[in-house]
């Protein structure tokens, strides 16, 4: 996946995995496909839900206002599951906690005090949360990956917006000094770190302090050997525990995120590492030994975690409990392979599978999502609120906190303070509050054309007609308002809904548009019902974009191609062919839904506000493998509305010449 301004790891492979708990539930999980020509349909392999953070090269509409949510969240105080679990095997290990309440103090600490709390009831409190990504764990500095520096304003807007807690990842690769055996933390850098956990701490929120990148770097133990890293390890736990040891009960420690690894091997080795971290910031005494720590398997992947993790003996009154990451399945969070819909009951089932897979194996234990998402700024919006929802809604079934990932580009714009996607920020707070939402309806099997009810889509040159957008879950719920983007409410002879379906009639349409108006997004409508999230609505007059050159040579570079959007400006799919009609790249996508087929996965191209984008990876790609015998290779560019790569389709053909 290309990211913006740094490097970002590839998403990591699920595999097979021996151990199998009785009672512990499915372990089908989807996530990539298995190439096979040989069979009508695919078999699928697990998905790895430890992977890379959502990254876009898109430009967002400038057209959605941004909202903060008002909708009910979780108490802080509670201590309750936020619903009942599938509880199937109790795990070996327990959740140590503390039960004490009276608030306590550390002669090393002065008049700071620290009221002790369990890991399960942290993790309530803290649910949901929100991480500054890209920003402290940058490489090799803060602002290097395109983030300005958190500031108190950004966390302001936060709690505002509902979150309960921010997860601050952390590289500190390039802020040491010295070698074995005596690592130093540049005090410059602990500074600002202290800073911004202070920020969060002193606007009444949780934090969440790790390791973060690293372990792509010198905490790589499978290339870099174990000694050396445990040394290290241990020589920076040793110097943030004692920074941080007497901050209060609402900070808690990460060891090291999405640590590498896959074999039982690396799994002990992981382990002795978790054992590392405690006794160091153990060891650096104050409120410490009382802090509660999330503790993480190979990747953060749920699987993984299931086959290798084991508490260890050690230091075991610390309240702990574990993390995991998920952004399965890939096709759909990373649009791989024109993934443009989610909702199916078997996607539904897979995902209920995986958690239900991980609460039966650790029953006893507290959970926390660390990172989890896709981007608003490439999934088709009805889909990703479906997903969104039903991601946030079985975490509360199965007692799981969560916090989602955002690296500045994707949900939360840290410069005009906005939400990109507020809609899904309202289904994300309302769900994680136990709300039940109104969503959109969209296809949900892949078929053409693809439907979403997030938007009204109206094609130059034909005749302004009534349109409606029909939602499901509605229950008893009421529509409240239907308002503009200018905040003004439509009248009731502007829209009427009944039995989920919104109608607007050719009255009110035709004072966006005419048959023949320049194309473009000509409102935003957000509709708020009597509880849950509320919902946009964005109307589209659209004609099949423009591009400034349909036949390339293939450059040695990244390479950018002008186009005039004429409607929505969000490339969906690109369908990749050599010119005797043979799939570019995976031919297996020949059994997936129409809408898949021969599409192209999203790190060969790309979009910016005003430009198609050729990455080299890609041209380097159709270079090296392009067969005997072809001369050119077709992309077909599809846009939304989405309907195929056909004739007259919504889409755009360049030919890449050999």
């Amino acid at each position: 996946m290309r990211a913006h301004g740094c490097n970002i790891k590839g998403a990591n492979e699920g595999g097979d995995y021996s151990q199998c708990l009785e009672g512990a539930g499915s372990s089908t999980t989807t996530t990539t496909t298995t190439r096979s020509t040989t069979a009508a349909t695919t078999t699928a392999t697990r998905t790895s839900t430890s992977s890379t953070k959502s990254l876009t090269t898109s430009t967002r509409s400038s057209t959605t206002s941004a909202r903060s949510s008002t909708t009910t969240t979780r108490s802080s105080t509670t201590t309750t599951p936020r619903s009942s679990t599938t509880t199937t095997r109790s795990s070996t290990t327990t959740s140590a906690t503390t039960t004490s309440r009276t608030p306590t103090s550390s002669a090393v600490c002065g008049t700071a005090t620290f009221t002790p709390i369990s890991a399960s009831a942290a993790f309530d409190a803290l649910h949901p949360g929100w991480n500054i990504g890209n920003t402290l764990d940058a490489v090799p500095n803060e602002g290097s990956w395109n983030n300005p520096p958190i500031t108190g304003t950004v966390i302001d807007a936060i709690k505002a917006s509902g979150y309960k807690s921010i997860r601050i990842p952390v590289t500190w690769t390039h802020h040491f000094s010295g070698s074995s055996p005596t690592w130093t933390v540049d005090p410059v850098w602990m500074n600002r770190v202290e800073e911004v956990v202070d920020m969060v701490l002193g606007k009444g929120l949780y934090a969440i302090l790790n390791v973060h990148h690293d372990s792509w770097d010198w905490f790589d133990f499978t290339k870099n050997g174990n000694a050396a890293v445990e040394e290290k390890f241990g020589a920076l736990w040793a110097q943030i525990g004692d920074r941080f040891k007497c901050k209060g009960e609402r900070l808690l420690f990460e060891p090291i995120n999405e640590p590498p690894g896959s074999t039982a091997e690396h799994g002990v080795e992981l382990n002795k590492l978790n054992d590392i971290f405690l006794t160091k910031i153990n060891q650096a005494g104050g409120f410490n030994p009382q802090r509660v720590v999330t503790l993480c398997g190979l990747n953060m992947d749920s699987y993984k975690t299931i086959s290798f993790f084991q508490r260890g003996t050690l230091y075991p009154d610390q309240p702990w409990g574990l993390q995991f990451h998920y952004y399965s399945p890939y096709d759909f969070v990373f649009r791989a392979w024109g993934k443009s819909t989610w909702g199916s009951a078997d996607e539904k089932a897979t995902l209920d599978a995986d958690f239900k897979y991980f609460r039966g194996n650790f029953s006893n234990v507290p959970v926390v999502i660390g990172e989890f998402g896709g981007s608003p700024a490439t999934l088709e919006p009805a889909a990703g609120w479906r997903y969104l929802d039903y991601l946030v809604q079985t975490a509360n079934k199965y007692h799981f906190a969560i916090v989602t990932w955002d690296n500045g580009e994707d949900l939360f714009n840290r410069t005009s303070l906005t939400w990109y996607d507020p809609a899904g920020q309202s289904i994300l707070i309302n769900a994680a509050g136990g709300a039940s939402n109104t969503l959109a309806v969209s296809t949900v099997d892949g078929s053409v054309p693809q439907l979403s009810s997030a938007f009204i889509f109206h094609k130059v040159g034909t005749p302004v007609t009534s349109q409606t957008a029909t939602y499901e879950n509605v229950g008893s719920k009421t529509l409240v308002s239907v308002k503009n983007k200018a905040g003004t409410a439509l009248t009731g002879s502007q829209y009427s809904f009944s039995s989920g379906v919104l109608t607007l009639p050719d009255t009110y349409l035709s004072t966006l548009y005419t048959a023949n108006s320049a194309p473009g997004v000509k409102e935003v409508l957000t509709l708020t019902f009597s509880s849950g999230a509320f919902l946009t609505l964005t109307i589209v007059h659209w004609d099949i974009p423009v591009i400034a050159e349909t036949t390339v040579t293939p450059p040695t570079y990244d390479y950018r191609i002008p186009i005039t959007w004429n409607g929505y400006n969000r490339v969906a799919a690109v369908r990749a062919v050599w010119d005797n009609g043979v799939y570019v790249s995976d031919d297996w996508t020949v059994w997936l839904p129409p809408l898949q087929q021969a599409r192209w996965t999203f790190g060969n191209w790309g979009y910016e506000a005003n430009n198609l984008a050729l990455w080299q990876s890609g041209t380097d790609y159709l270079r090296n493998n392009k067969p005997a015998g072809v001369n050119s290779a077709i992309l077909t560019w599809e846009f939304y509305p989405r309907d195929g790569y056909t004739a007259g389709s919504n889409a755009v053909n360049m030919t890449i010449n050999f």
